[in-house]
């Protein structure tokens, strides 16, 4: 990403300053400096063997594809104390296509909408005793993309396959192999986005630009909405995938990933770049697509998220203001004892992760010895050219 940056983020940025943002040439430049000698570095060495290699510092920007492997590993090892022994399930939230221009112009009030509506439709859906009759616990993460960058906003939901009765005396699995009714879960998510969504108009909080200025006029923008609810909403709920020792690796695919990543990018040339997709219409087959950089980027950035807007949020049982006394006690009334150890079970890393932590000559642990300021690296050797990251 960084060399596709490289090559034509200048002529982009030239041709596009009518609408990028500061935030927009921040993340562009994050990316491009991101592990050179710009930044700075450290100097490892290895507790084993005593091996010493010189390592860039990273841009540690959330949109930056190289920087999410040590994010993400800290992440699951969190979660990896709060998993509960019983199945989990995996439900999507998507907003209908023809909310994603309103959603570009108003990304925070649009985005919370859909976090706040969707974690609504699953603890109201749950609580009602035709379909589970339970509280759950659960976290959400957005995703603004699709596999060939278009914006796309959903929230991936992963939660245990039951929950907590009314009274807190017994935990309640669930009676259905699809764990809760995705037809209910579309027309409640439906109605309360809707809602939501007329509410926020009312309060002045969306603003309309461009072909959505005619959006502004309250009749206009109650026909649209009227329009939007006839349609039916897409919820997607999987099958429960399994306990806890296929949860983090299930996770792992999910949290801190960025619009694409670096292993997905097959070519760059005559301004055109290629990069591979997942067609899901047929079978998830993978495929090529082509376009011009300046468009690649143009997508690429269409997925930079509001400064300090919070991407993976837990509710239910899991939210921050009970997640102390109720998941000790979600384990305690399914026979298990809360975990005072870190588990043991593997926790999935990739490569730059892998390579960070550990020494490629002899594999044992590499330490931080120096710090390094740009300048001080300019008097040192290169770094070695196996990646590493900070």
């Amino acid at each position: 990403m960084a060399d596709v940056i490289r090559s034509a983020g200048q002529s982009f940025i030239d041709r596009s300053r009518s609408w990028l943002t500061w935030q927009h040439l921040k993340v562009l430049q994050a990316i491009e400096r991101c592990r050179t000698a710009a930044l700075g570095g450290h100097r490892d060495q290895c507790s084993s063997c005593g091996h010493s290699a010189i390592s860039y510092n990273s841009c540690r920007n959330r949109h930056c594809p190289k920087c999410q492997g040590n994010a993400r590993h800290r992440w699951l090892e969190a979660r990896n104390q709060e998993l509960l022994p019983t199945p989990y399930v995996h439900v999507v939230f998507t907003l209908p296509r023809e909310l994603a221009p309103l959603a570009l112009q108003n990304k925070k009030v649009i985005y919370n909408l859909l976090f706040q509506t969707s974690a609504e439709t699953l603890l109201e859906v749950s609580r009602d005793p035709k379909h589970l009759g339970a509280e759950i616990g659960f976290f959400s993460v957005l995703h603004t993309w699709n596999q060939k960058l278009q914006h796309h906003p959903h929230v991936h939901c992963v939660l245990p396959v039951g929950g907590l009765s009314a009274d807190h005396t017994r935990w309640i699995p669930s009676r259905s192999s699809f764990f809760l009714p995705v037809k209910v879960l579309g027309r409640v998510f439906r109605g309360k986005f809707t809602q939501a969504l007329k509410r926020a108009f009312t309060e002045g909080q969306l603003d309309f630009h461009g072909t959505l200025k005619f959006l502004a006029q309250p009749k206009t923008f109650s026909v649209w909405l009227r329009q939007l609810f006839r349609n039916d909403w897409v919820v997607y709920c999987k099958r429960p995938f399994g306990g806890p020792e296929h949860v983090l690796c299930y996770l792992g695919a999910y949290t801190h990933r960025v619009a694409i990543s670096n292993h997905r990018l097959v070519a760059l040339a005559e301004g055109q770049i290629t990069f591979r997709w997942r067609d899901s219409a047929h079978q998830n087959k993978k495929r090529l697509i082509t376009m011009p950089v300046e468009e690649f980027l143009r997508r690429f950035l269409l997925h930079v998220l509001p400064r300090g807007f919070v991407r993976i949020r837990n509710f239910g049982f899991l939210a921050n203001c009970q997640r102390t006394a109720l998941l000790p006690l979600c384990s305690q009334l399914l026979n298990s004892v809360p975990k005072s150890q870190p588990s043991t079970q593997p926790i999935p890393r990739d490569a730059d992760t892998l390579a960070f932590w550990t020494c490629p000559v002899c594999g044992g642990p590499m330490r931080v010895i120096e710090r390094l300021t740009a300048a001080q690296i300019q008097l040192r050797s290169p770094p070695l050219t196996h990646p590493c990251a900070a």
